[in-house]
């Protein structure tokens, strides 16, 4: 070999291995777009929230008013001082103006399973004043006290009937005389009674939470603040029996109910 065919030689080796070392540039990659589905918005469910709302409504009566009885005193002629001379008219059946239901004990049945909610330590309150039970229908919570009150200077004995749990009869002769006693049951309703008195009576309604009325002279109840659901309302009267309402609470508008008793 030559001088010249070795620097061709050269040459060529050189530009063969400048063209094996260069890079080649990559082509631009595809940007892929890929549509994200559009988020609903969902409500959250009422229990996790804590949304509550209220229950209202009124309980009427279709039949013909009775005109209240007026009830006689004779047993215990005090009883009669005691009120100042003013009659004593039976609460039994009690129907106000536009046929409203007075003294309807209504109250959530069921809906409440598995939740617990604590008693209140205030006492309810059942007086005997003028020789009658105060108020006549009333409710409270199990385990919550109940003060039971004799406001008379006389003889009173609070005979409590309770349907679930043991009798009791307590004598309060003292005026201003308190007893505390306690319910580890619901109960629907407890009669209490004065042998002493036998036109005395009054019901107390026992539930294990707080979501409970009685009606006013003219049918109307309201319970507030309930949690958000599906609930059985039943409405409880000592004359006419009971009665039971499907009704749905949401925070939205207030759940509107109408009970009739004929």
């Amino acid at each position: 070999m030559n001088f010249r065919h070795g620097i061709f030689l050269i040459m060529i080796i050189s530009l063969a291995l400048t063209g094996c070392g260069k890079k080649e540039e990559a082509a631009p990659s595809a940007q892929i777009s890929v549509a994200t589905p559009a988020t609903e918005s969902v409500p959250e469910v009422a229990a996790q929230t804590g949304a509550k709302g209220v229950i209202a409504g009124r309980v009427l009566y279709t039949g013909t008013a009775p005109v209240p009885q007026t009830l006689a005193l004779d047993a215990d002629p005090g009883c009669q001082t005691f009120r100042g001379g003013q009659p004593l008219l039976s609460e039994e059946l009690l129907v106000g103006s536009g046929q409203g239901l007075q003294n309807a004990f209504v109250y959530l049945k069921t809906g409440l399973e598995g939740r617990s909610f604590n008693a209140p330590a205030a006492a309810a309150r059942l007086d005997q004043k003028g020789c009658q039970y105060v108020p006549h229908v009333m409710g409270m919570q199990v385990n919550q006290p109940l003060e039971i009150v004799n406001s008379d200077a006389t003889l009173h004995n609070v005979h409590g009937m309770p349907q679930t749990q043991k009798d009791f009869n307590l004598g309060m002769p003292v005026q201003n005389m308190k007893l505390i006693r306690q319910f580890a049951q619901p109960d629907v309703m407890i009669k209490f009674k004065c042998d002493v008195h036998p036109w005395m009576n009054a019901y107390v309604g026992v539930v294990p939470h707080p979501f409970f009325a009685v009606t006013g002279a003219d049918g109307a109840f309201q319970i507030p603040e309930v949690p958000a659901g599906t609930y059985t309302l039943e409405i409880w009267h000592e004359k006419l029996g009971t009665q039971t309402k499907e009704v749905v609470v949401s925070e939205v508008s207030p759940a509107a109910v109408e009970a009739v008793f004929a």
